[in-house]
């Protein structure tokens, strides 16, 4: 059965769009059946997987709202063994839809339960809040990834987002936990990168990766190409982050499998 993995943090521009897609590649890329799931209305996971936001029949709109199912939505894409849930802009109105709705925080639970075997992982691109989407997200999620740039305001909203999946976990999917956090952005050789990370250790005991996802100049180009850094560049740095990342999240996986048998 697949794990489900939402990957969130309501602070924009931490590289929480690039870490889905290139986490998904790089976990198709290892033999894992990989469903993205895009949850962002600004729909750049749909982008960046080379899907056009512009011209789908259906979205994940429609599953919010009910109108669809995953099958229905479901799109293949030409990426080794990676399925997408696409987005776009019509997404932003299924927080107002979803308002008035019975049961409106499992909508993308249900939406997982016919589809769930077909995948080792599915992973769910968040927008950048803390509204009805995420909470959706969280509630269908068995554990929550949490990227966080290496900068001054790295922990700001951290403790927010630690209360709002508190919350879930006490009135919705009392089994989340945390996967992860994950260090983008890093920069070694500066004193204040050093500090936010000691800071984030603190913050996160036993949780923070040991990959580390540097500033690279193609990770930044390979959304503009529609496909992720692994087959824009697959030589560069932020590939090789990431393909770590993937071996690191199947280790951990693999273990705790272990253990539960």
């Amino acid at each position: 059965m697949g794990k489900i993995i939402a990957i969130a943090n309501q602070k924009g521009g931490v590289g929480k769009t690039t870490t889905t897609v290139n986490l998904a590649a790089a976990l198709g890329e290892l033999g894992q059946r990989v469903l993205l799931t895009d949850v962002d209305p600004q729909g750049n996971a749909t982008s960046g997987m080379g899907v056009n936001k512009r011209e789908l029949p259906k979205s994940t709109y429609d599953i919010l709202i009910g109108q669809a199912t995953a099958e229905d939505v479901l799109v293949h894409t030409q990426f080794q063994n990676v399925d997408i849930l696409p987005a776009n802009i019509e997404l932003a109105g299924a927080e107002i839809e979803l308002v008035d709705a019975e049961h409106r925080e499992e909508m993308l639970k249900r939406t997982f339960l016919p589809v769930r075997e077909q995948y080792d992982y599915i992973l769910i691109d968040c927008p950048p809040s803390l509204g009805l989407i995420t909470l959706n997200a969280l509630s269908a999620a068995d554990t929550l990834l949490i990227p966080a740039q290496c900068e001054y305001y790295a922990l700001e909203g951290l403790s927010q987002l630690i209360a709002t999946v508190r919350m879930v976990k006490r009135l919705y999917n009392p089994s989340i936990e945390i996967e992860g956090v994950l260090l983008t952005m890093f920069d070694g050789r500066l004193n204040l990168t050093m500090q936010v990370v000691q800071e984030i250790k603190k913050f996160f005991p036993r949780k923070v990766y040991k990959t580390v996802v540097p500033r690279n100049v193609r990770i930044s180009e390979a959304p503009s190409f529609g496909q992720p850094v692994l087959y824009y560049d697959g030589h560069s740095k932020g590939s090789e982050a990431y393909r770590e990342l993937a071996l690191e999240i199947e280790e951990q996986n693999t273990e705790k499998k272990g253990t539960a048998s």
